[in-house]
């Protein structure tokens, strides 16, 4: 999967969707080799959060718009933000890292995996990404509207 997070008034997050993924040729090189998703930050902040650290364990930076790869189960294997349409700036173009990535995936399984599991890993240590507890249920939901309703009522 790629995953593709950015937000409406992210300068960057334009400027790549216009030199890549309204691009024709990246377009089907992502469409070829990958299940595409794009999600705004700021509807989804727990998203952004886990992928967003992951990127920055991968990087040592972030920001966006991030570009994070993922295994069939949303596991983080590769990741970074914005690439331009061709190599340049001393970044990979974003041809050329969905080719390597789609090829790694095919031809290094195992270390792809090997990366995924280290990376949630640190993620589960950070206490950023959890298995999910248990389900809610309508107690709960009005036990937390209850809390809420305290807290913002004068």
């Amino acid at each position: 999967m790629l995953l593709s997070i950015g937000y409406s008034a992210c300068h960057w997050c334009h400027v790549m969707e216009h030199e890549s993924f309204e691009n024709e040729d990246i377009a089907k090189l992502m469409n070829d080799n990958f299940v595409n998703i794009k999600v705004d930050r700021e509807e989804r902040p727990d998203l952004d959060q886990i992928y967003m650290n992951a990127v920055q364990m991968m990087t040592q930076q972030g920001g966006w718009p991030m570009t994070v790869f993922l295994t069939p189960e949303a596991v983080p294997f590769y990741g970074g933000t914005y690439f331009p349409p061709e190599d340049r700036y001393h970044m990979p173009g974003f041809p050329r890292v969905l080719i390597n990535v789609a090829e790694a995936y095919r031809s290094q399984p195992d270390e792809v995996t090997r990366t995924a599991v280290s990376l949630l890993g640190e993620l589960r240590r950070m206490n950023v990404a959890t298995e999910a507890g248990d389900l809610l249920t309508k107690d709960r939901l009005d036990s937390a509207s209850a809390g809420l309703s305290r807290i913002t009522t004068p």
